[in-house]
């Protein structure tokens, strides 16, 4: 069975269209809403298998105090709200078997939750990573508060709002007839290749920021590019545009400043990479957006 993309799924009804700015403060008492937990960088899960991030509500009294907290939405017609505590409250969980504590990353490659909570809680840790990054004004340096249900941080000395950023990143699997062509990072798991990626930069189309860090780092000319799908990455939040591109050019001159290697492969060692079979080389983790688009290109 074909592994879906991790952080895809959300189902929550997130009533952007009506936003009330009043919907935190209504619903941060509902005894039967639903806590997205994150202490520092790690989420709190109730154990099991799988567990769940949607946690009771009665699960803020086990800790001295929180910080942000957002309405994400509603879920079947549940508030679900996330909420930002101290790296330190980890501890508070991490010695009780009801509960699991890790990285969301971990999460997602070990199916610690359903894959529609996945989503979730990607949403809530990019949203309390923001509030974590801009508690002052980028425009005057004086302290901002949160707003909108948690959607907005305000400077009441300036009065700039601020709103939650996403950045684009494009990730591209280079196609020159029967090969393909993936790069390594010195940070990657030993033998693996993935596609080559880079963020998207001001003024420039998709199709352009594929050429350009393409070229930047491998030193290959492409030419056609193909949207093919998009995945949410919340580390801390970004949006991977998934690309297929054809390349123009076969000599590869690697910048080493962002490669440690870059190689063409023939759609045997990309079926053999997948199936976890070549001596070699390794494909990218089932969670990722770039071992769809390797996936997707070999079946073709």
């Amino acid at each position: 069975m074909t592994t879906p993309i991790s952080y895809i799924t959300n189902p929550l009804v997130r009533h952007s269209a009506e936003r009330d700015p009043d919907a935190l403060a209504r619903h941060a008492d509902n005894p039967e809403a639903a806590m997205v937990l994150v202490t520092g960088d790690l989420p709190i899960l109730t154990a099991g298998e799988p567990g769940t991030a949607l946690l009771p509500a009665a699960v803020l009294r086990k800790l001295p105090g929180h910080r942000e907290q957002v309405f994400l939405g509603t879920l079947r017609d549940r508030p679900v709200i996330a909420t930002l505590a101290a790296p330190e409250a980890a501890e508070l969980f991490q010695s009780d078997p009801a509960f699991e504590v890790t990285d969301l990353r971990s999460i997602a490659v070990r199916g610690l939750v359903p894959a529609e909570e996945l989503g979730i809680l990607a949403m809530a840790k990019s949203m309390l990573d923001w509030h974590a990054r801009h508690r002052f004004c980028a425009n005057c340096g004086a302290p901002t508060d949160a707003a909108q249900a948690g959607f907005r941080r305000d400077c009441s000395a300036c009065g700039t709002q601020h709103f939650p950023r996403t950045d684009p990143v494009v990730i591209m699997l280079i196609a020159r007839g029967d090969k393909c062509l993936l790069g390594r990072q010195s940070r990657f798991a030993p033998k693996m290749y993935s596609c080559l990626a880079g963020f998207l930069e001001p003024g420039e189309t998709i199709d352009d920021a594929v050429r350009r860090e393409t070229f930047e780092e491998a030193g290959v000319r492409v030419g056609r590019v193909e949207y093919v799908t998009s995945q949410p990455w919340p580390f801390p939040s970004s949006i991977m545009i998934g690309c297929i591109g054809e390349a123009e050019t076969d000599d590869i001159v690697i910048d080493r400043t962002e490669l440690e290697d870059a190689r063409w492969f023939s759609k045997e060692d990309i079926r053999r990479m997948l199936a976890e079979e070549h001596e070699e080389f390794a494909a990218p983790s089932p969670i990722a957006i770039a071992r769809h688009l390797i996936r997707e290109w070999a079946k073709g």
